[in-house]
């Protein structure tokens, strides 16, 4: 990809969000959410009704961001269908990469930034599907060593909280039939 956005006619890989990371936002927006409307005073129903759907779409667009690398760099982003309407995400060619810079998180995790020619940062994505082979490209194109990047969290967080939400929303479905 050039600076300006053009693609060329390389072979882009597509690394989309875990399924199981995705599976677990969108549960946990489910979960949170659903009784709402139930539990609103009756003026308001209507209104959350409504706006349950447009909450759903919006966390869809989230989880839907995605990595690319061609043979020219990486692409950060979101698929055209809501790329329109979140602008978010980032495009390096690989020639601009010039490091990675670890950061410890307030939860004990380590982050990493992809540093640039410029002195600019960008959050290296770590919650992608196939991680493994997304972190082997990244090393290949870019020549640095990506041995000691993990996940940001590892998977058996979200196995226990996706199964706490679906225990949630197990139990609000059923109040919600026998109410």
């Amino acid at each position: 990809m050039t600076s300006s956005g053009e693609q060329s006619t390389a072979t882009v890989a597509i690394f989309p969000m875990a399924p199981l990371i995705r599976f677990t936002l969108i549960s946990l927006y489910l979960a949170l959410v659903l009784p709402l409307p139930v539990l609103a005073p009756p003026e308001l129903q209507g209104w959350l009704w409504a706006a349950l759907p447009l909450g759903l779409v919006l966390i869809l667009a989230l989880v839907s961001e995605q990595v690319e690398l061609s043979d020219i760099g990486i692409r950060v982003g979101h698929p055209a269908w809501c790329r329109w309407w979140l602008r978010r995400g980032w495009h390096l060619q690989w020639e601009a990469i010039t490091g990675l810079t670890p950061v410890n998180t307030s939860q004990g995790g380590k982050v990493f930034y992809v540093r640039t020619q410029e002195g600019s940062a960008y959050l290296l994505p770590q919650r992608v599907q196939a991680f493994d082979g997304f972190l082997s490209r990244f090393s290949q194109y870019t020549g640095l060593n990506t041995s000691s990047i993990g996940r940001i969290s590892p998977p058996w967080t979200y196995q226990l909280l996706a199964s706490i939400c679906g225990v949630m929303l197990g139990s609000e479905i059923t109040w919600l039939l026998i109410r």
